[in-house]
């Protein structure tokens, strides 16, 4: 069955309200868009993805506060529409964008960039399959936030596999190695964990981790007392659950805090339904 014509949900996000009445008359001229929502910072974009479950999201990249990339680190990888940034970045982070095949747009932006961005986003839709390309978009994402951060470098310069009692058995800390140095993260302070194939993002106090591991190797080293697998691309630390909000078909919503949501998949309800009896 053809989609050609479907009509993609999409939310604009910008904190210039010139750039984003230009970017709304722009795609308001797009057959296959419609605009369900328009936010002005990161904030907002986060809480309306989580409300209106869109097909698509245009995103500035440089915003105060949490900007976009923070956006795509804040978000599961199973609940992340797609994403096609705008961006008036240098070079350097452009062609880290190519290497990781981020779709974005350059600001001014113009009539031929939207046309092809759109063009490409209903293809993915139309593709077979568009839901694992959609899985791998953040892998994406943040392989290139990982390459710019490194000034350039297409790898990462963490160790890959680093166990988190390499630096002495000290209250079973992770590691994470950046062009800065190291970081030592406690883990009864670790929120919550996000796969993003080789790489997980780990949250601790509104800041993102990012380690060059999967998640599967990264799960052998946490403390599962206290660490609970509620999606296969999302770890949650349970002492950071708040509030539990039902969804449909049998799912749940986790509040960790004031802007992070986590979705628990049916195949893991049981986990969150054991805790809650125990507590």
């Amino acid at each position: 069955m053809t989609i050609s014509n479907k009509r993609l949900k999409t939310i604009i996000v910008d904190d210039e309200p010139l750039a984003l009445q230009l970017l709304r008359s722009k795609l308001n001229k797009q057959k296959n868009i419609e605009i369900i929502a328009e936010c002005k910072n990161g904030r907002e974009a986060i809480k309306a993805i989580h409300d209106y479950s869109p097909d698509l999201v245009f995103l500035d990249i440089q915003m105060p506060g949490i900007d976009g990339f923070g956006v795509i680190e804040k978000l599961q990888a199973d609940i992340l529409p797609l994403i096609i940034f705008a961006t008036a970045y240098e070079q350097y982070a452009l062609e880290a964008f190519d290497v990781h095949a981020v779709d974005y747009i350059l600001k001014p932006i113009d009539e031929e960039h939207i046309q092809r961005a759109v063009s490409r986003a209903v293809s993915r839709f139309e593709n077979k399959s568009a839901a694992q390309n959609i899985m791998e978009q953040k892998s994406k994402i943040i392989g290139a936030i990982a390459t710019i951060n490194n000034h350039g470098s297409q790898t990462v310069t963490g160790d890959t596999h680093s166990s988190p009692y390499s630096i002495g058995d000290l209250e079973h800390k992770i590691v994470i190695k950046d062009r800065d140095g190291m970081t030592l993260l406690k883990q009864s302070e670790i929120e919550w964990i996000d796969a993003a194939g080789d790489y997980t993002c780990l949250h601790v106090k509104g800041v993102t981790h990012i380690k060059r591991c999967p998640l599967k190797t990264l799960l052998n080293e946490l403390d599962p007392t206290i660490f609970k697998r509620v999606h296969r691309s999302t770890i949650v630390n349970l002492n950071y659950i708040k509030k539990v909000i039902p969804h449909t078909k049998g799912e749940y919503f986790l509040q960790l805090g004031e802007f992070d949501q986590i979705k628990v998949s049916r195949n893991y309800c049981k986990t969150i339904k054991s805790y809650l009896m125990n507590n």
